[in-house]
């Protein structure tokens, strides 16, 4: 590393700072962190970098947008630690992250292409009263036989927090309403895609939190955007990142 560290002209760390908005104390700390390789100190004990550094710097920052600060973080200081192998880990894991996230926003997606709009259903003879009290409301029975399950499924959903019917006050039976039937259509859709309980119920919790499916719409184009601007930030980092370990050599 000494022979590196003595190509390029000589840098101060406010050199390396002003190009990129960036305080000195910001560039010590990346230092101490291993995202930059040791600086060499002068007799006075100032740093003083090189290209070398300026290289990390960019690589650095160029990865943050596509792996976030901590995983950008752990793959500079792989390298500069001679680790290579554990970088590249690092960096197959980040693209394993987005294509399982792509694959949730498809399902996601696929979900709510599938759904109708809301009708009641029949209660059907010698299950649950004939009349609901609240148009597009249905019961348990005509629930599970229009999405082809057991009502004890849709019992383990609520337990899970998929669908939350309400208690008709005098007969006590389960009453799903247009949101609770949405719930259970959109939970049906994604167990038939693969997804486990324990994924499904935070994206059922989005559809709660916006109000219904159109709103959704809208908050899943910015997630296909957020995805592809990561997907193409993490080809920039490559980038960089190829250029400082061919600097390194």
């Amino acid at each position: 590393m000494g022979r590196n560290l003595q190509s390029g002209g000589r840098l101060r760390p406010v050199d390396l700072a002003r190009g990129h908005g960036l305080s000195t104390q910001a560039i010590r700390n990346y230092e101490e962190a291993g995202i930059l390789p040791r600086a060499d100190r002068t007799p006075h004990g100032y740093r003083t970098y090189t290209s070398l550094h300026a290289g990390a710097l960019r690589a650095f920052l160029a990865l943050v947008p596509g792996h976030g600060h901590q995983t950008a973080t752990s793959i500079m200081r792989a390298v500069n630690e001679g680790a290579v192998d554990e970088a590249f880990r690092l960096i197959d894991a980040s693209h394993a992250q987005l294509l399982d996230d792509r694959r949730t926003l498809q399902a996601v997606q696929s979900a709510l292409r599938d759904l109708e709009p809301s009708t009641a259903g029949d209660p059907g003879v010698g299950s649950e009263p004939a009349a609901v009290s609240r148009p597009g409301s249905t019961f348990i029975g005509p629930l599970a036989n229009e999405l082809g399950i057991r009502p004890a499924t849709l019992r383990k959903w609520e337990r899970a927090g998929l669908v939350s019917p309400r208690r008709d006050p005098l007969t006590g039976y389960r009453v799903y309403d247009e949101a609770a039937v949405r719930d259970a259509r959109l939970a049906h859709q994604l167990r038939r895609g693969g997804y486990l309980l324990e994924q499904i119920a935070p994206l059922i919790a989005q559809v709660r939190a916006a109000g219904g499916l159109e709103p959704l719409e809208a908050a899943l184009r910015d997630w296909h955007g957020r995805l592809s601007a990561r997907g193409r930030a993490m080809l920039t980092g490559a980038a960089e990142l190829e250029a400082y370990l061919r600097e390194r050599g």
